[in-house]
């Protein structure tokens, strides 16, 4: 296990914030979850990587929230998006718990804020479409769950570009 901190030719400081990633796909368990080791300090089990970069480095580091705040010298920003990351791993978690109502045309639906939400069985394939308001998405999925999930995509992404 490499201790980038205690080796010289590395630099500790003036690194920048490229991204933060969370390695857990959606609907994925602990169990399958392909967690990362810190560059720079060696710890294992990191689920959100932080991405930074330095003009003195050819190659990106994948790092931890704790390693990023200190190599950026950013004590704010990279708890911030690691936390928006854990707080929507949290809204999906919660999302697959939702109840689902049935119309009298047998569609699934949901109303979240003044929102509706149908996901509804297209007649000429036999698979699932997923409607928000009036904006019906293009693309089918196989199962109800996977349609449940694009639709929590779409509100995030609805949320994210100030549509909701």
């Amino acid at each position: 296990m490499t201790n980038h901190w205690k080796q010289t030719g590395i630099p500790h400081k003036g690194w920048n914030l490229i991204d933060v990633i969370d390695v857990r796909n959606d609907g994925e368990s602990e169990d399958e979850t392909q967690y990362e080791t810190c560059m720079m300090c060696g710890n294992e089990k990191i689920r959100y990587v932080h991405i930074v970069e330095h003009s003195e480095v050819e190659d990106e580091f994948r790092v931890g929230c704790v390693c990023a705040e200190n190599m950026t010298n950013d004590y704010y920003n990279p708890g911030k998006r690691e936390r928006e990351l854990r707080n929507r791993a949290s809204r999906l978690k919660n999302w697959h718990n939702r109840k689902w109502k049935l119309s009298y045309k047998g569609n699934s639906y949901l109303k979240i804020e003044n929102h509706l939400l149908v996901i509804f069985k297209d007649k000429f394939t036999q698979k699932f479409k997923v409607m928000i308001d009036n904006t019906t998405g293009s693309k089918l999925f196989e199962n109800l769950e996977k349609a449940k999930l694009a639709a929590f995509k779409g509100i995030e992404h609805f949320k994210k570009n100030g549509k909701w």
